[in-house]
């Protein structure tokens, strides 16, 4: 992909993402602007994960079952919880929690199995780059 080429997700990685596969920019809620991940702390993956449409997070354990949502691609991941700097968890749905903003609870962000306990995923299209 050349440098101004910008991705389907509306999104211009090579601007996001460092020499080494990690975040080049601070990510952050779209909705409040609050700092999720300082830049190098998560790597570049491209899996592909279902997300329900962003709402509240009193409407996301609701979701399950429904085909409200989209199928992302684009991911930054971190393998140890403590890494991100301000993110909250659903209650479980199924065998998956989703991360939310721990400020203003918009979400889903991102993406958490239980059945991997270092994998944690947050949507490049769900977040901002600062």
């Amino acid at each position: 992909m050349a440098s101004s080429q910008q991705a389907n997700d509306g999104t211009d990685r090579p601007d996001l993402v460092s020499g080494e596969g990690k975040n080049s920019k601070t990510v952050v809620c779209q909705r409040c602007g609050s700092k999720v991940l300082c830049p190098g702390m998560a790597v570049f993956a491209e899996k592909e994960l279902f997300l329900p449409s962003m709402r509240k997070k009193n409407g996301l354990s609701t979701t399950e079952g429904s085909a409200d949502g989209d199928t992302l691609t684009a991911h930054w991941f971190v393998d140890d919880m403590y890494t991100f700097e301000n993110v909250g968890f659903t209650k479980d749905v199924g065998r998956i929690k989703y991360l939310i903003c721990a400020d203003c609870e918009i979400g889903p962000i991102g993406w958490h199995s239980l059945d991997d306990k270092k994998s944690f995923y947050v949507a490049l299209e769900r977040v901002n780059h600062a």
